[in-house]
């Protein structure tokens, strides 16, 4: 340690507790489970989140006897709310602490979901709602970036991963459980995730870069040995965030401005390319619309296509998350995206046959494999190594400001494809996925070209490579 590793142990156990046994590597793979496993309840509140309204919404409209314009609002606030949340997630994150944004975010979830379940009249719904939603637009900066700062770099990549998995595993439980329950017994459920996830955060260490910003020398010294262990030597890591965060202290402070110069401008580029590539190639208008899709294709109904989807897609993200430090950020996106182009073209074909009147009895079947081939790929790697790589690439001092902006962009790409795409639909099925198909060409391109591998570095290193064009 670089203050005598002996007192930073014994004021770690002091503080925190004895740290667990540590790994084969020397770090304390204990505290950094735990620490990711407190975090990820934040994934799963925002998947809950998120879920809600397709379970809840329609009985709510009957109980509530919501007009056509209040339903409207209802389903969309929660994308403005999460808006909002994404600009002020970052500043949250950077004054109050990575911690201090999570407990803020779920005690603003709370208050959402308990607004919901008294609910009598529309206005309170939607307030409830907009809670929710800027909860779910915190949790969706803070949380990566809370995992990638603790996580040693060799399970950077699959910890980080496992933001997404619990944001699926939230949406799925959440459509299981609301057809059992009741909206105002739903609403109730949402408070559990939020509630244990303060609970939980009093026992894991705040993020040490975070500490070392801020200049709180002691604690950083603590969490960062308590993160990996009483016996591992931290020297060489607390010396090399303490570099790396000395030569930050000597810039200016930050604007939203800086995130254009030429210092910041490539993260800039590759966090919000990433993020319009993931919502452009048509991943909402797919979910949100799944079951009138298959419909239009020719099935009775969309209950078979949305099971299958459900049942491959956690199989798929925990399969993704496992290969993230295996293969590395690069080849899954571009495994992933190659796959998406696939099931877009597929599904392209299967509705020109239709319109066509050629092969009306195969149509079906292609269609439906060509989204589940889409929902695979989507779920092997563009779903969550986006976020991954949006955490890794900006430097301490701009991680806030750039992780918001990077987080909005993906919110407002996520709002103008689900607007647009019913529209798109009715204007042309086949042109709407040529036109994702060809998103996904360009996608590969972008990342052939510009997106950096991540895989095995430090942060420092891959701030320094980026800032390097290398």
């Amino acid at each position: 340690m670089t203050r005598g590793g002996d007192a930073v142990a014994e004021a770690s156990e002091h503080l925190l507790g004895p740290p667990p046994a540590r790994g084969g590597d020397g770090s304390s793979l204990g505290m950094v489970m735990a620490s990711t496993g407190v975090a990820v309840l934040g994934s799963f509140a925002f998947g809950v989140a998120i879920g809600y309204s397709a379970p809840a919404e329609a009985r709510i409209s009957r109980d509530l006897q919501l007009t056509l314009s209040e339903y409207s609002v209802f389903g969309s606030v929660i994308t403005i709310g999460a808006m909002i949340g994404a600009v002020v997630s970052g500043q949250i994150a950077d004054v109050a602490g990575r911690k201090g944004a999570m407990r803020a975010s779920a005690l603003v979830s709370i208050v959402g979901w308990l607004a919901i379940f008294s609910a009598q009249s529309a206005s309170s719904l939607d307030f409830g709602r907009f809670c929710t939603g800027l909860g779910v637009g915190v949790f969706s900066y803070v949380v990566p970036v809370f995992i990638a700062e603790i996580a040693p770099k060799a399970l950077r990549g699959g910890l980080t991963a496992l933001n997404p998995l619990m944001i699926g595993t939230g949406l799925s439980v959440t459509y299981i459980v609301g057809t059992v329950v009741s909206w105002r017994m739903l609403a109730m459920a949402g408070l559990v995730p939020c509630i244990i996830l303060i609970a939980g955060l009093f026992f894991i260490p705040e993020s040490p870069r975070w500490l070392a910003k801020v200049g709180r020398q002691k604690e950083f010294e603590i969490a960062l040995q308590h993160l990996r262990g009483r016996d591992a030597d931290v020297s060489l890591e607390a010396a090399e965030m303490q570099d790396f965060v000395e030569t930050i202290d000597n810039l200016p402070k930050p604007g939203i401005q800086d995130l254009f110069s030429r210092p910041y401008i490539r993260p800039v580029v590759i966090g919000a390319g990433l993020m319009v590539f993931q919502q452009f190639a048509g991943i909402n208008g797919i979910l949100f619309y799944a079951s009138e899709t298959f419909v239009s294709a020719g099935f009775d109904s969309g209950n078979l296509g949305t099971i299958l989807m459900a049942c491959i897609q956690l199989p798929l993200t925990t399969l993704g998350a496992l290969l993230m430090d295996r293969s590395g950020r690069k080849p899954l996106l571009l495994i992933s995206t190659s796959g998406l182009l696939v099931g877009t073209l597929m599904s392209a074909v299967s509705f020109y046959l239709k319109i066509h009147g050629i092969f009306p009895e195969q149509v079906p079947v292609i269609t439906l494999t060509s989204i589940l081939v889409y929902i695979a790929s989507y779920s092997l790697g563009m779903g969550s190594v986006p976020w991954v790589i949006m955490s890794e690439i900006f430097p301490i001092n701009m991680k806030g400001i750039g992780g918001s902006f990077v987080t909005l962009v993906n919110w407002l790409a996520s709002l103008a494809v689900s607007f647009a795409f019913n529209f798109l639909m009715s204007w042309s099925a086949s042109g709407t996925f040529f036109f994702f198909a060809f998103v996904c060409a360009v996608a590969i391109l972008f990342i052939v070209k510009i997106v950096p591998e991540t895989k095995g570095k430090t942060l420092e290193e891959i701030q320094a490579s980026i800032n390097c064009g290398t």
